[in-house]
């Protein structure tokens, strides 16, 4: 159902230059990109996460209580992204482990503009 998120940038070289890093470790590349935007996704018809300055050409803030999971395919994978982004000068916002009893695994950070991420899978307990 979702089509592609939007996260908003003070600095799209360095936001561009993380998620590049970021975002390889899934598989993901540029699909789309502008002098105000870059797009990256697995693939042109899958889900899809982009930065932009904003259009309003105020400054980009941090939505409180907003938050983008990326879905990943194992615990694995959750560690070495929040390992990645931490890394490249993202901040810790929950270490890689289990959440709760419903094999909910997860890791939370922010990117270098204070967007709020997390890497998760489902392990199946």
């Amino acid at each position: 159902m979702i089509g592609y998120v939007t996260l908003g940038t003070n600095d799209l070289d360095r936001a561009a230059a993380f998620y590049d890093e970021l975002l390889e470790l899934v598989g993901a590349g540029r699909f789309m990109e502008t002098d105000t935007f870059v797009a990256w996704a697995v693939a042109p018809d899958k889900p899809a996460l982009s930065v932009t300055r904003p259009y309003d050409g105020n400054a980009a803030t941090v939505g409180n209580g907003v938050m983008i999971a990326l879905a990943v395919e194992n615990p694995d994978q959750v560690g070495a992204l929040h390992a990645r982004a931490l890394e490249l000068g993202g901040a810790d916002e929950g270490a890689p482990g289990p959440r709760g009893d419903s094999g909910f695994y997860a890791a939370y950070f922010r990117d270098l503009d204070g967007n709020k991420l997390n890497a998760f899978c489902m392990t199946g307990n």
